[in-house]
This record gives C-alpha cells, structure tokens and sequence, in this order.
C-alpha cells in the first residue's frame, strides 16, 4: 500500500457535493496528502470543482493531490476509493419529462428519484453508466471500494451486485444520522445521549431502537415519548437546520407511520409520501393538505439549488479561501477506516444475502457495518417486524423487476415494474399505466439504453 490513497470522484462537477466529500476526507490526519481525482464529463463545471478543491487544500495546508479528467478510466487508473456522485439527463430534460408525463396522467409525485416511474426511468438511465465505472475498476483498480450516492440507490446497488459481483460497493445515504438528528430535536434530547438501530431498504429503513442513555448508564425506548408528543400535536417540531425545505415538507407523514407501524421511517415525508399507496390521492386534496405534502417538491428544489449555485459560484470567484465544514456523509470515515484500520460503524447497502430474513436474498438492503482494514462488514439483523417487511416488499418487488429489465435487457419487466409500483398502482388503471410507461420510453429516447428506447 502506497502512503496516501487515491480518491476517484466520479460526476465531480456536482460541485457542492464534492466540496463536503472532498473537505471531509482532507480534515481527515491521515488522509491530508490524499490523491483526490475529480472527473465528470462537463469541462466547466469540472473545472470549477478543481478550483474548489485546489482552494480546500490552500485553506486546509495539505500536501493532497487535485487532479481533473475528462476520461472515466484515466481518473479510476490506480484508485483505492471511487465515489459516483451524478445524474444521469440532468433537471433538464430528464427530471422535467419525469414529472410533466405522469402529471397529464394524473399521477402526482414529489421527489421522484426512488420509485415510481420516475425512479424506475431513473434507474433505466442510471445503472447502464454506473456498470461502466464497474468496467472500468476491473480493468484499473480492481480492489478498490466503490461508494455509490446516486439514485435509485436500491435500484442501483442490487443492479451492481448481480452484474458485478466481485467489485467492492456500498450505497451510501445520509437518512439514517439526519433522522436520528431530527428525533433528537424534537424530544430536546442532544443526539450524543441517543443510542439507535436502524434496518431495511434504502429510503424505507425504520428505526428498531430508538434510546435514550441515561446518567446511570442504562437506556430508556423513546418510543412512547414520540408517540405521545405526535398525538398531542407537539411534534414534528419546526426544524432548527438551516433547511429551506422544511416550512413545506414538515414530518406529519412519518409521524403517522409510526403511529400504524410501531416504528418510525428513516426518510422525509415528502419521500415516503409516494411509496406508498396511502396519501396521495386523486380527489383526495383533504390529504394533501393533512399531511403536507409538497407535491411536485423535487423541481422545486433543483431550481432552488441551482440559483443558489450560481450565487455561490460568483462569491468564490472574489475568494482565495473557503469556508470548510464537516457534513454528515459517511465517505470520508470509510476511507479513514479501511485506510487506517480504525474501526467504525455506518449504514450501507448492501445485497442482502443473509443480513434480513424476510425480505428476498439478493436485493438491496441497508443495515449496520463495520468498517475497518477488512472493509465493509455488514451486520446480520434477522427477521424484521412483519409490517415493515411487508411496506418495503411493495418497493423491493418494483425494484427487482426494474433490475431485472436491466440485467435481461427486457422492456416488458420496465411496464410491469410500473403496474406493482404502490402509488402509480393507486392512481391509474392498466391501460393508463402501459400508455405512460410508452410516452416515458418515447421522451427520454437516447437517454435510455438502447433496448429501452421506444421506436416508432
């Protein structure tokens, strides 16, 4: 092993992204002199995220290494880490078309990005190009460890598992800490004094324990405090981060979950809202309103980010330093502890070949893993409560058949990943669901892989 890794960020032109992945990793003792590789396809924006790091670096006084490229195996050539960070067709064309189509049907959505038959043509446009990194690391780095942060996160996990079984992945979220954060906000508790485990798929895990440690060293199930500061109308609380979206998207919809399921989810309400068949419903406005739920929230936010980007973007022209903060992503500590040796625990996904019992052996499921000179270890957790596993079976199935389109090259599997998908299940009938599926297949047209595509 050489003295410094080399990380590979592969869609470095997500620049804000990068910036707390690469400032994470460079805060880091032992990875300062780091070899950090930026590659993406657009040479503006690549080169704006070299600028951005090469000024992380001078901030930080590190020896690392910033290099850019424009070629996906040069920048992978020799890499101990790679992060796949991008979005394959952009807000635009692809995240427009996936909300305007399915509007004139009448199926509503908020986010878009996991399920549904936005997820599911996400995933068609994603995984094709996340298999060709994998080419590439078997060619370049084969034993490096692949960190994936790109949506459908389930969808695109399980799709590498099968096609590339030996590649070293893990799908990496930051669901779990931040609901962990938010819980801990609304009992006033500080999230050090929480003690919690979290299981199931990526965007539909729920918390199994939630705990408080007290002064005597034992633990108290904060459970009964949730449910009771929901019923009374006390919580979800107004949240204190800095976060534009949380007037719009307040927590109700996860609260009520818990409510029904004994366990709370560890995904916003403005995601779980569309997984499932309950809360978004045709001439069913009450809910909508009930529950606050920020309809058509995802483009909503790409404009948001954007603007707030291009401010960004005219403030670092006038700076020669940058403002570093720690994020709650996890790469950085994967990369210390494979690294370094020093043990620590996240949440990854994983193929599930054995970790929990009642959900289908191979599919993508996100559970505790230690981390150490060994790599990623997940944790078995067993058989989840029968209600969880049955909420995230409805989403497992839609992904499975979205993965197997993919692997067999069939289109017949992306129509009827449509059919079973919860939500566009509960809004249209079969002819509508075939005809949208069609006009999907239709707008994206190259975006798609070629199988996928619709011919006239």
């Amino acid at each position: 092993m050489t003295n410094s890794p080399k990380i590979t960020f592969i869609g470095a032109g997500s620049t804000v992204f990068m910036r707390n992945i690469v400032g994470d990793i460079l805060q880091r003792e032992a990875l300062g002199n780091a070899h950090i590789a930026l590659m993406d396809i657009n040479p503006v924006r690549l080169a704006e995220s070299e600028a951005v790091a090469k000024r992380m670096v001078s901030t930080l006084g590190v020896s690392a290494q910033i290099t850019s490229h424009s070629n996906q195996r040069e920048a992978l050539d020799g890499a101990h880490f790679v992060v796949t960070a991008f979005q394959v067709g952009g807000y635009d064309p692809c995240t427009i078309t996936d909300f305007d189509i399915p509007n004139e049907f009448g199926l509503r959505q908020t986010i878009a990005d996991t399920l549904g038959v936005g997820g599911i043509m996400r995933g068609l446009r994603t995984v094709p190009h996340l298999w060709s990194v994998c080419e590439d690391m078997l060619q370049v780095c084969p034993d490096a460890t692949l960190m994936q942060y790109v949506n459908p996160m389930a969808i695109n996990t399980w799709a590498i598992a099968r096609k590339y079984p030996t590649i070293k992945q893990v799908g990496l979220c930051h669901s779990v800490q931040g609901t962990a954060k938010e819980l801990a906000h609304d009992l006033d508790i500080p999230v050090a004094d929480i003690r919690y485990q979290s299981a199931g798929i990526n965007h539909i895990a729920f918390m199994l324990k939630f705990e408080q440690r007290l002064k005597d060293g034992s633990y108290r199930d904060l459970y009964p405090d949730l449910l009771k500061g929901y019923e009374s109308g006390a919580f979800p609380k107004p949240s204190p981060y800095d976060d534009p979206h949380s007037e719009r998207c307040p927590n109700i919809v996860r609260y009520e979950m818990m409510k029904r399921l004994g366990y709370f989810v560890t995904e916003s309400s403005e995601h779980f809202a569309e997984y499932t068949p309950w809360f978004i419903k045709e001439g069913r406005d009450d809910l909508i309103e009930k529950f606050k739920i920020p309809l058509d929230e995802y483009p909503k936010r790409c404009i948001e980010q954007m603007a707030n980007w291009d401010e960004e973007r005219e403030r670092l022209k006038t700076t020669d330093t940058i403002e570093i903060k720690e994020s709650h992503e996890y790469a950085s500590e994967i990369v210390n502890s494979i690294w370094t040796g020093t043990p620590s625990v996240i949440y990854g996904n994983i193929a599930n070949h054995g970790l929990i019992s009642n959900l289908p052996e191979g599919c993508a499921v996100e559970v505790p893993c230690l981390v150490d000179h060994n790599g990623i270890q997940p944790t078995t957790v067993g058989m989840l409560p029968p209600q969880l596993a049955a909420v995230m079976q409805s989403n497992v199935t839609v992904q499975g058949l979205t993965v197997d389109a993919l692997i067999n090259e069939n289109a017949e599997n992306i129509y009827h990943a449509a059919m079973m998908d919860p939500h566009t299940g509960a809004e249209l009938d079969l002819e509508q669901i075939w005809a949208l599926v069609d006009r999907l297949r239709g707008a994206h047209g190259d975006w798609l892989p070629e199988w996928a595509r619709l011919t006239a």
